[in-house]
């Protein structure tokens, strides 16, 4: 028995204070230094950086990373839809700020394609490419390319505020409503997104950029419309570029244990392509898109613009929880790896300051690259010392070096952003195993999949996150209940369909709810219980009322009488037919039956006499296992008191098992318990319930062995007449009594 009143103390202090307002408030050196190295991790991993042994490996990483990082900053800026010279302030800002605030030891920040695509969606949008093809003048496009920049800014330090906020509010855990399904199918319907963008510099066709729901399908519309237009010298080049880097990409996989670096293919054809298209002048001779003028240095800071702000609220807030979803994913991956502990939490602040300081100095929205994080881990990275030497690689090709990449063809970098969507197309295998693992999960991904192509990612992934939510309450909603029974004679309980060897007492059921039950799935509750016990209670319930009332009406008339022996009917012409009923006799047929006033008590699982027709129903009892029910509310408590009434009513008891304390509180509080459902049906697990119906329904005696004192501390054993399947349970006495809730003055009784 559970005590469900607790003694109150009027003149204690306020337990919520003492545990929660006055830790917050207080402060001790101890506490001040905790909260300085949780806001600034470099404090307490610089100090313990091993120079001689670790500075050259992150040397190697650093550089490797900062080449990689310079490429995929040039390329992802097409994704943004803004001059590729962005891309190298978005590849160093936010590397600065993460080496102070970050958490992770081998991730690179920096862009990202899905997120590059997601601020160039909004780019899109509120700056729409209607220049292609018409004759602008230079101011023209200049004014064009800084209302861009502007715009991406501007929705990176939303992004970023979002972030920020997330993490002061100590929310990290947000990302766990991001499963790993929703993230693969929402990162290759991303990838599909970028595939298209791509095409029109792949092909060297002038298509305007798209955004919003089936901008993908109206893109390839206008890009199949356009494909007579095609540049054969961009074609030619992004296919050669995609064919090698391919290929080298798949042998550094494959001598990965061999090599000490991997062979760094992008950097080497964009050294080549360059130097060709310098060389044979292909601008003026093919009329290929190049990068063109990369501004030399950086320039002063920005204020964002409040009107983009207006919006692109939920540009803003999607992109800060996919960028962080994705940063914190990978990072996790490596901690496990190399074993050590990031911080949720901090990785939002760490984020959000990187992306508002990069917005601020024209950068776009920063996470990490899958391909870059990957490369500075497996050149031998030890620490974010790398990190800050892949962001100086990119600020001497800022500062110094730039102009040599301005022949560089878009197609390249084009055709370097496809290669690269590998890892991500990738996971349509995974659409096969997620089926024959869970069926909810394979949806998840299908259907975040289908609407982030059709619908865009912004709202792709909102219709993702809310279907993977009703996937929750379905599978809440329609639990997977059970019968269970003994197993092997032990106080184990399991599925009974699972098991040869089982032991079910006779005349008792066992139901297990494996879920909480709540008012979507009370109905389904109802139906499964009594699919398993075989009866409805509330129709046997009204049988018998209405058998009582037929019964007191034949020994009105005198046409049936009460033996010792049972009833006798002494006249056969009355023949039992089913009557209409208005609503106040359906009430009355709900009630107890009440069969005080007859001279007999009746066995109703016999024959009545003068075709009287009562179900019969073979169990006495029933035990419910509610050890993972976590919570009931008021609306399911309803219903569910309604169900245990009704077996209650037609002498079935029931007992509920495995409750915790916090339910039974709450059912205190909501008036559950009556003069028909009392606290003493509750017990602790299965085994004490199964013992104690053995003990009350005769199926169960003491051992011969001496009554014993009842003394605290005293052992006596509880052997059940189950022919020995029943396993003997060795209890102190003060257990016994309080799982049986027998209380002090009636223990004597017992025996």
């Amino acid at each position: 028995m559970f005590l469900l009143s607790k003694k109150l103390n009027v003149h204690s202090r306020d337990p919520f204070v003492d545990c929660h307002f006055k830790p917050a408030f207080s402060c001790s050196p101890q506490k001040a230094k905790r909260i300085a190295f949780t806001l600034f991790p470099i404090a307490s991993w610089l100090p313990m950086y091993r120079f001689k042994e670790w500075i050259l490996s992150d040397i190697v990483s650093g550089v490797s990373t900062g080449l990689i990082a310079v490429l995929q900053g040039l390329a992802f800026a097409l994704l943004v839809n803004v001059s590729p010279g962005y891309g190298l302030y978005a590849a160093f800002f936010p590397v600065i700020i993460y080496f102070f605030f970050g958490t992770s030891k081998h991730i690179s920040v920096g862009p990202f394609p899905v997120l590059s695509l997601m601020v160039g969606q909004a780019v899109t949008r509120l700056v729409p490419d209607n220049s292609m093809g018409m004759n602008i003048t230079s101011a023209d496009a200049l004014a064009i390319e800084e209302e861009k920049m502007m715009v991406a800014a501007s929705v990176t330090v939303l992004a970023g505020i979002f972030q920020l906020a997330l993490g002061m509010l100590q929310v990290g855990f947000i990302v766990i409503y991001l499963s790993e399904s929703l993230i693969s199918g929402f990162t290759t319907a991303a990838a599909i997104h970028v595939l298209v963008s791509q095409l029109k510099f792949v092909l060297g066709l002038p298509v305007p950029g798209l955004s919003g729901p089936l901008s993908t399908i109206y893109t390839l519309e206008k890009i199949f419309l356009d494909i007579s237009n095609t540049n054969i010298a961009d074609l030619v080049t992004s296919i050669i570029i995609m064919v090698i880097v391919f290929v080298v990409k798949e042998l550094n996989d494959y001598y990965k244990s061999k090599l000490p670096v991997p062979i760094p293919i992008e950097v080497i054809v964009t050294i080549i392509a360059t130097g060709i298209s310098y060389a044979c002048n292909f601008k003026q001779r093919y009329g290929v898109e190049v990068v063109g003028t990369l501004t030399r240095g950086y320039e002063p800071p920005i204020a964002p613009s409040v009107n983009v702000f207006q919006q692109c609220v939920a540009d803003g807030f999607s992109i800060g929880i996919v960028g962080f979803a994705v940063a914190f994913s990978v990072a996790k991956v490596y901690s496990i790896k190399h074993d050590y502990v990031i911080d949720g939490n901090q990785e939002l602040i760490a984020f959000g300051l990187s992306n508002i300081f990069s917005g601020s100095f024209r950068g776009f929205a920063a996470s990490t690259s899958l391909s870059r994080s990957a490369v500075q881990e497996s050149t031998g990275g030890k620490s974010q010392i790398a990190g800050i030497l892949s962001a100086i690689i990119v600020m001497i090709v800022t500062l110094a070096i730039g102009f040599l990449l301005e022949p560089l063809q878009k197609s390249v970098l084009s055709a370097l952003v496809i290669v690269n969507l590998k890892g991500m197309l990738m996971q349509f295998n995974e659409i096969p195993i997620l089926f024959r693992k869970d069926k909810y999960d394979c949806l998840v991904w299908i259907v975040t999949f289908i609407a982030a192509v059709l619908l865009g990612l912004d709202l792709g992934l909102a219709a993702g996150v809310g279907f993977e939510l009703l996937t929750v309450v379905f599978r809440t909603q329609f639990p997977k209940c059970t019968m269970v029974a003994n197993v092997g004679g032990s106080d184990i309980y399991k599925n009974r369909k699972d098991y040869v060897n089982i032991y079910e007492p006779e005349g008792v059921k066992i139901f297990r709810c494996p879920s909480p039950i709540f008012f979507a799935n009370i109905d389904f509750f109802k139906d499964k219980l009594i699919a398993a016990v075989g009866f409805n209670p509330l129709r046997v319930l009204r049988k018998r009322n209405k058998a009582l009332r037929k019964i007191r009406k034949l020994l009105k008339k005198g046409e049936l009488q009460m033996t010792p022996k049972g009833m006798i009917c002494t006249s056969y012409d009355y023949k039992d037919s089913e009557e209409e009923l208005d609503n106040n006799e359906i009430e009355e047929l709900d009630k107890p039956t009440y069969t005080a006033d007859l001279p007999i008590q009746i066995d109703w699982n016999s024959d009545l006499p003068n075709n009287i027709s009562v179900p019969k129903i073979d169990m006495h009892s029933l035990i419910l296992d509610f050890g993972a029910v976590s919570f009931l509310d008021v609306s399911a408590m309803k219903g569910f008191k309604a169900i245990l009434k009704e077996f209650i009513r037609i002498e079935v008891d029931v007992y509920i098992v495995g409750t915790d304390s916090d339910l039974l509180e709450k059912l205190q509080r909501c008036d559950f318990f009556d003069d028909e459902i009392k606290t003493s049906m509750f017990f602790l697990t299965i085994h004490d319930a199964v013992l104690y119906v053995l003990s009350t329904k005769d199926l169960y005696h003491l051992s011969k062995r001496k009554a014993i004192e009842l003394n605290d501390g005293d052992k006596f054993y509880m052997n059940g007449n189950t022919s020995g399947q029943l396993r003997n349970r060795d209890c102190t006495v003060s257990e016994i009594f309080f799982c049986l809730d027998i209380y002090p003055d009636d223990q004597q009784k017992l025996f």
